[in-house]
């Protein structure tokens, strides 16, 4: 979901700069699909997109996928390198870009262990974007050439967007009581999560917490109140088995955890709630966002917490100073707004491609 989102300002900027191009938006998840058709619908960009899922990297499929569509360029996102897709669509002449390109130092390991391969896949795309020069290194070592780093997409995205009148009545359901966003939280930290919550439930009487699973389907799992099915408690765990309203539940707590990072995951994107004047904590786990950690850790906009304690105590000291949240949340609004003109020149990138 987070590169569709990253993506979608670029494809605005194609619309914009050039009327007579249509793109194409594979995605591969039911949920990426369900999210891209909305934002899609509330951009005015449904008749200029068409969404398909990406093919498996399976040679015939991808024959027949490409051959359908013949695309004029092929943008790949991030770390989505497929080699079967790659090689066929240069065999058949279509110039490929690798856009806002990651690849951590472990994945770079990886290839490395497969260097004609990685010469093979990297080195077949005519320019690569990379979101820092860090991991736009790490690819120039694997065989990528015409390598770049203007920066990063997510920091160019648009503030999560929201329905005013599904937010003014959540936050009227809400009232004064106290409240945290717990976001993009993984099943193996749904223990530290509600253990969290039963600290700071003891000092703070009727503490509301906002927990939304990285995966709704699992929202069951971490117990509580379900969105979907009831308003918010007087006081407790409320879940958002829902899709698509971290944008609102940003606005309505202020104070938010990102998730993904108390595991050996990586983290999650920290800058949506940034865009939204929270006070962020993110754990330890942070390698798949670590330009956007830095940029906020510079602004002093960010907090890391450790385990479970540690995320109870920055909670705990947030909810009795307000006007510290407020300032912690005005410096990652500042800091996040970096590099709001990328769009337009990966766009350009992208229609110099196509007019080669």
């Amino acid at each position: 979901m987070g590169e569709s989102l990253s993506v979608l300002p670029v494809v605005a900027a194609l619309a914009h700069a050039a009327p007579e191009v249509s793109v194409l938006f594979t995605t591969g998840t039911r949920t990426s699909a369900t999210l891209l058709e909305r934002r899609l619908a509330e951009m005015g960009l449904a008749a200029r997109v068409w969404h398909r899922f990406v093919p498996l990297d399976v040679p015939g499929w991808v024959a027949r996928f490409l051959d359908h569509w013949r695309p004029d360029a092929c943008g790949f996102v991030e770390s989505e390198i497929w080699p079967n897709m790659i090689r066929a669509a240069r065999a058949r002449g279509i110039p490929l870009l690798l856009i806002n390109a990651r690849l951590s130092p472990k994945s770079a390991a990886a290839w490395r262990r497969a260097p004609g391969l990685a010469r093979a896949s990297f080195g077949a795309f005519a320019r690569i974007l990379a979101r820092s020069a860090a991991d736009g290194a790490r690819i120039a070592a694997l065989g990528g050439g015409a390598v770049s780093a203007p920066g990063d997409l997510k920091f160019a995205a648009p503030p999560l967007p929201v329905e005013a009148a599904t937010l003014e009545a959540l936050r009227e359901a809400i009232g004064a009581r106290p409240l945290w966003l717990a976001a993009s939280v993984h099943p193996g930290e749904a223990g530290a999560i509600l253990a969290c919550h039963e600290s700071l439930a003891r000092a703070h009487p009727g503490l509301l917490t906002l927990i939304v699973p990285r995966h709704p389907e699992r929202a069951a799992a971490f117990g509580g109140v379900l969105r979907s099915r009831a308003p918010p408690p007087a006081g407790g765990v409320y879940v958002a088995d829902t899709l698509g309203e971290l944008g609102l539940f940003y606005r309505l707590a202020g104070i938010a955890f990102i998730g993904g990072s108390l595991i050996a995951h990586g983290g999650q994107n920290p800058l949506e709630a940034a865009r939204l004047g929270c006070a962020i904590a993110i754990g330890p786990h942070t390698a798949n966002f670590e330009e956007a950690v830095a940029t906020l850790a510079e602004a002093g906009a960010i907090a890391r917490v450790a385990d479970a304690a540690s995320l109870a105590s920055w909670v705990d000291a947030l909810l009795r100073a307000p006007g510290r949240r407020a300032a912690l949340g005005a410096a990652a609004c500042a800091a996040a707004s970096r590099w709001e003109e990328l769009p337009e020149h990966v766009a350009s990138v992208l229609l110099a491609a196509m007019a080669r």
